[in-house]
């Protein structure tokens, strides 16, 4: 959750921004530190070009987030978490990644240690997962499933 809010905070957007909403600010913030800007100055351009890739990735991130990005893949996640199986997961500061068997990857924020630790002891994932990590926090997708041509 940290990270979301860092994001948030340095766009200064809120939780309900829409994606239209995002994207001009973002394409503003771009337009103020865009590297190409600061020619004359190589130190501020230094700085522009940290601040504008770090820009950049809070964008990308909160995208993967939002609520339409979500509502356009919820078949194909309703589908995963529903019938394929977990072949792996991994957790680091309350980010909970799961990787299912078709090939698609998640990540879930605001995961308590001890819910990641009931869930290493569940006698069955997928079932312990549906029932308090799914619908529970908010995710997104770090991997495409594969497609099968």
């Amino acid at each position: 959750m940290k990270k979301i809010i860092g994001y948030r905070k340095l766009l200064g957007v809120h939780e309900n921004t829409e994606l239209q909403e995002l994207k001009t600010i973002y394409r503003n913030l771009m337009k103020n530190w865009h590297p190409d800007k600061f020619q004359d100055s190589h130190d501020l351009k230094t700085e522009a070009e940290a601040k504008s890739k770090h820009i950049i990735e809070a964008y990308h991130f909160l995208v993967s987030i939002a609520p339409e990005t979500r509502l356009q893949s919820i078949t194909d996640y309703t589908l995963t978490t529903t019938s394929s199986g977990i072949v792996d997961f991994e957790y680091k500061a309350e980010i909970l990644q799961i990787n299912f068997v078709d090939g698609s990857s998640y990540e879930y924020f605001g995961v308590p240690k001890a819910l990641y630790i009931k869930l290493i002891n569940a006698p069955a994932l997928g079932r312990f997962a549906r029932r308090h990590i799914y619908g529970s926090f908010p995710y997104r997708s770090v991997s495409k499933a594969l497609q099968i041509a």
